[in-house]
């Protein structure tokens, strides 16, 4: 009786020996999982009194004096170390969110500065298809086609990139190698009737050439004059050096007329006018002479020259024993009368502007 009340006992010491600490290995084991220390591994400071209190102070002081102490519950509230669900030693989340702002302030700054195109400054001159397309030279479309076509040069050098800017008031634009009127002039060619005076106003009341423009806000005068009798071409414009350059004798810029005369006529009367003829004023020469129509007496002859003097070609003629019925200007430089009825205006196309002004090295 006696040994089976011992094994029991042993047995069930052993047993309950054995669990406890069975449960205790668990228990640390899950701790250690949490990254928790132990109890026993745990300090507190406890005012003074000897750390660990737990294993000197004997079965009865520590587990007793523990809690009173600041034991398990109290010592991580109070203690000093790392507090709840932060990494000892480790930096704390704002510091690190306004490290990684501050990063990426610092990197927009150091970036190169940006350079704006240039369409976003303030710039000088205007787009050359611009200009093109307001001189009449077509739409701004059509005016790209021109320069991809490389038919468009600037002060020289041909444009084969869009987006040219130049100064209307500076720089030199042909197209086909014809000058471009880029600025706001205006050219106008007049069939001037019989009795109109070359004149823009007239004090006596006569009729002239201001009467044909009154409607234009722009100023404008004539390039040379017609006699009142003398019927035909004569230019208008508002482009003061054109208009010097054109009546210049330094440039040359040949007029021709058909004058109606009656004959007979000799054979050599073109070779008299193209030798010269004397006048009262000097020697006039024509540069060309030919019989446009003959019916009996009636001649019908062309006459060029590049004189600009007064009544020049009736002069001449009539020095040479032919003295003109009527007189009538066909052609001012390489701008011709064509089909131009009477006493009606029409403006110069953008073509004839070049080839007046290349007439004139403009």
């Amino acid at each position: 009786m006696r040994s089976s009340g011992r094994n029991n006992r042993g047995s069930g010491s052993g047993s309950a020996g054995r669990n406890p600490r069975g449960a205790g290995n668990q228990r640390d084991d899950k701790q250690k999982r949490a990254g928790r220390p132990r109890p026993e591994e745990r300090r507190y400071d406890v005012g003074g009194t000897s750390q660990g209190g737990g294993p000197t102070g004997g079965p009865k002081g520590g587990p007793k004096g523990g809690p009173k102490a600041g034991g398990a519950k109290g010592g991580p509230k109070g203690g000093t170390g790392a507090g709840r669900g932060r990494k000892p030693g480790g930096p704390s989340r704002p510091r690190e969110y306004d490290a990684q702002i501050e990063e990426r302030n610092r990197a927009r700054h150091s970036k190169p500065q940006v350079k704006l195109p240039k369409t976003f400054g303030e710039q000088e001159g205007e787009r050359l298809q611009k200009v093109l397309a307001r001189a009449g030279m077509g739409s701004r479309r059509a005016c790209e086609e021109l320069i991809d076509q490389a038919r468009v040069e600037v002060n020289g050098k041909i444009v084969t990139e869009q987006g040219l800017r130049v100064d209307p008031e500076k720089d030199e634009v042909k197209v086909d190698g014809l000058t471009v009127a880029t600025q706001s002039y205006l050219f106008f060619a007049l069939n001037k009737p019989a009795g109109v005076v070359s004149t823009m106003e007239d004090p006596d009341g006569r009729q002239c050439l201001g009467d044909y423009v009154t409607n234009r806000e722009t100023r404008l005068f004539h390039v040379g004059r017609l006699d009142t009798e003398t019927e035909g071409i004569i230019l208008l414009t508002n482009h003061g050096e054109l208009a010097h350059r054109l009546t210049h004798p330094r440039y040359g810029v040949i007029k021709t007329y058909l004058a109606a005369i009656q004959g007979p006529l000799p054979r050599d009367l073109g070779k008299q006018l193209k030798n010269g003829i004397e006048l009262e004023d000097g020697y006039a020469r024509a540069d060309h002479f030919k019989v446009v129509q003959n019916t009996g007496k009636n001649y019908l002859v062309e006459v060029s020259l590049h004189e600009g003097r007064k009544h020049i070609v009736r002069r001449m003629l009539a020095e040479a024993g032919f003295p003109v019925d009527r007189l009538v200007r066909t052609g001012f430089g390489p701008i011709p009368l064509g089909d131009q009825k009477s006493g009606w205006l029409r403006r110069l196309t953008n073509t004839e502007v070049g080839m007046l002004m290349r007439e004139v090295d403009l």
